[in-house]
C-alpha cells in the first residue's frame, strides 16, 4: 500500500477480561489513559494516529513473555514499542490491541571488551550505549541520525552514516533473546563472529518489524575507537557532481567511514537551524578513521576527486567539538527542514540502489520535486548508494499529499527498476507494502506469509504490517 490513508481494517475486541488480567499482572504500569495510548499509537510517518487499547511498560524479558501469553490467550494484537522514531507507520496499531512498550528495559547488561560485543536490552538507545562503554576504547557504529534505540534498529535493520564502512545492523547483530507469539523465550545465535549450525534465525528477525517476535535481549558487534578521525565538508555546483564524487571514490577502494549529501534545501534548512553560515548549495559532509598517516592520504585523495567534479571550498573539522557540530546539523536536517513550514507534515522515502545508478536516481528525483512545486530535500548516505526524499505538504491541502505519493512512488519504481530495493534502511511498514511486491514479487512475499503463519499463527505480532495476511 502506497495511497495517502490507511486501510480499512477492522480492530479486533479487546476482551474485559484480558485488561483485568493485565492490571492484576503489571499493575499501575499498565495503561489505558488517552495521551498514553495516542502517545503509542503515532510515529514519523504521515499517516494519522491509530492508538492502541492499552499500553504495558515492561521491564523484563518476563514481563514480555507473560504479556504476550496473555495477548495469544485471547488473539489480541500486540505492537513492540521504542521510542517513536520509525517513518513508515511501523507503531499504528490498525487493528488495535496492545502496545509493548520496552523503554523501561534500558539496560546495558554484558560488555566482553576482549572479544569487541555487548548485550543489551532493546529500550538501550544508540547515545546511551556508546557513553556506557567509551572507557572501554570501543564505539558501536551504526547511526541512524536519530537516538533511535536498539531494539527497534535492529526490527528495521536500520543503517545510517557509518554504513559505507561498517555495514547495517544485518552485520553488527551476534545473537538475540525473543520471545514469540505463544510467549516462548528463545535464544538465537552465539558471541562467535560467525557459525553454521542450522538455519540463521537472527537474520530472520533482524528487519523483522514485530512480526515475528519481540526481542528482549541484542549481542551487538563492538568497534575499537579510530586512532585518528577527521571531518570534511565539499560544496558543488549540483547533486549530481556531488553523487559522482562519491561514486568515484567507492569504485577506487577509498576506504572512507561516512559519506552524506545534503542538497542546497537541506543545506538552508540546518543553517537556519543550526547557525552554520554553510554556502547553500549541494554539499558532502564526510568523515575519515584510521592512523594519521591513513586519514592524511585519504583526505588528499578525496580532495583531488572533488576537483575533478567541481567540488570547493573544503572545510575541515578535526577537533570532536567541530566534528559533532557537524554532525549533529546533518541529524537535524529532518526537523530543520520542517521549520522552514511551520505545521507542515513530512512525506519521505529512502531507497538504495547500486552505486552506479546513484547519480541518475537523485538528480531525476530533485528534478521530478522541483517540476512538482513541493518543498522538499534530499539527504543520502550516498556512499552505500542510500538517498532519502522528504515532501513537505500542507496537511489542509490533501492534493499536496496526493502529489507527494506519486512522486515516491517514481522514486521507488525507478530505484527497483535499476536493481535496487524500495528501502534502504525506514523498512516497509505500512507505507511500502505494495513496493514489496514490486521489488520481490508474488511468490517470494507468498514465502515470507508462510513464515509469518508458523511463527505467529494468530497473526497477534504487529498485524497490518509488512504484507496483508
Amino acid at each position: 500500500m502506497h495511497a495517502t490513508a490507511l486501510p480499512t481494517i477492522r480492530p479486533r475486541p479487546f476482551p474485559a477480561e484480558l485488561l483485568s488480567a493485565l492490571q492484576a499482572r503489571f499493575g499501575e504500569r499498565c495503561s489505558q489513559a488517552a495521551a498514553v495510548r495516542e502517545q503509542h499509537g503515532r510515529d514519523e510517518s504521515p499517516f494519522d494516529v491509530t492508538p492502541p487499547d492499552a499500553v504495558v511498560f515492561c521491564e523484563s524479558t518476563a514481563d514480555v513473555a507473560d504479556a504476550l501469553r496473555l495477548a495469544a490467550a485471547h488473539g489480541v494484537a500486540v505492537i513492540p514499542f521504542g521510542v517513536g522514531s520509525s517513518l513508515e507507520g511501523h507503531l499504528l496499531a490498525v487493528q488495535g490491541g496492545l502496545s509493548l512498550d520496552l523503554s523501561r528495559m534500558n539496560r546495558v547488561l554484558r560488555v566482553n571488551a576482549e572479544d569487541l560485543s555487548a548485550t543489551v536490552q532493546p529500550g538501550v538507545t544508540r547515545e546511551q550505549l556508546n557513553a556506557e562503554i567509551r572507557d572501554t576504547g570501543l564505539f558501536f557504529p551504526i547511526d541512524p541520525g536519530a537516538n533511535a534505540s536498539i531494539g527497534g534498529m535492529t526490527a528495521t535493520r536500520a543503517s545510517g552514516t557509518n554504513a559505507v564502512r561498517y555495514g547495517t545492523m544485518r552485520e553488527n547483530v551476534l545473537a538475540l533473546e525473543v520471545v514469540t507469539a505463544s510467549g516462548e523465550v528463545i535464544r538465537t545465535g552465539t558471541r562467535a563472529k560467525k557459525s553454521s549450525a542450522g538455519y540463521d534465525l537472527t537474520r530472520l528477525f533482524v528487519g523483522s518489524e514485530g512480526t515475528l517476535g519481540v526481542m528482549t535481549e541484542i549481542t551487538l558487534k563492538l568497534y575499537p575507537l579510530p586512532e585518528a578521525v577527521s571531518a570534511a565538508i565539499c560544496h558543488f555546483p549540483s547533486e549530481g557532481a556531488a553523487v559522482q564524487t562519491t561514486i568515484a571514490l567507492i569504485q577506487l577502494g577509498v576506504p572512507i567511514a561516512r559519506c552524506e549529501l545534503l542538497d542546497a534545501n537541506a543545506v538552508h534548512g540546518v543553517n537556519l537551524q543550526s547557525k552554520l553560515g554553510l554556502r547553500e548549495t549541494p554539499m558532502l559532509l564526510m568523515e575519515f578513521h584510521g592512523s594519521p598517516a591513513s586519514v592524511q592520504e585519504q583526505a588528499e585523495t578525496v580532495q583531488e576527486i572533488a576537483r575533478e567534479h567541481g567540488g570547493e571550498d573544503f572545510q575541515w573539522a578535526t577537533t570532536p567539538e567541530e566534528r559533532s557540530r557537524l554532525w549533529a546539523a546533518r541529524h537535524k536536517a529532518y526537523f530543520s527542514a520542517m521549520h522552514l513550514n511551520p505545521g507542515c507534515r513530512t512525506v519521505t522515502t529512502d531507497t538504495c540502489v547500486p552505486i552506479s545508478q546513484l547519480a541518475d536516481c537523485v538528480v531525476a528525483a530533485k528534478r521530478e520535486a522541483e517540476a512538482a512545486g513541493l518543498p522538499h530535500y534530499i539527504v543520502g548516505h550516498v556512499g552505500d548508494g542510500n538517498f532519502h526524499i522528504a515532501y513537505l505538504v500542507d496537511p489542509a491541502r490533501p492534493e499536496q499529499r496526493e502529489r507527494a505519493e506519486a512522486l515516491n512512488a517514481r522514486v521507488v519504481q525507478r530505484a527497483i527498476a535499476c536493481g535496487g530495493t524500495c528501502t534502504g534502511e525506514h523498512g516497509i511498514g505500512l507505507h511500502k507494502m505494495d513496493f514489496l511486491v514490486e521489488e520481490a514479487g508474488e511468490g517470494t512475499v507468498a514465502l515470507m506469509r508462510s513464515v509469518k503463519r508458523a511463527l505467529d499463527p494468530q497473526n497477534i505480532l504487529n498485524p497490518g504490517k509488512i504484507f496483508a495476511l
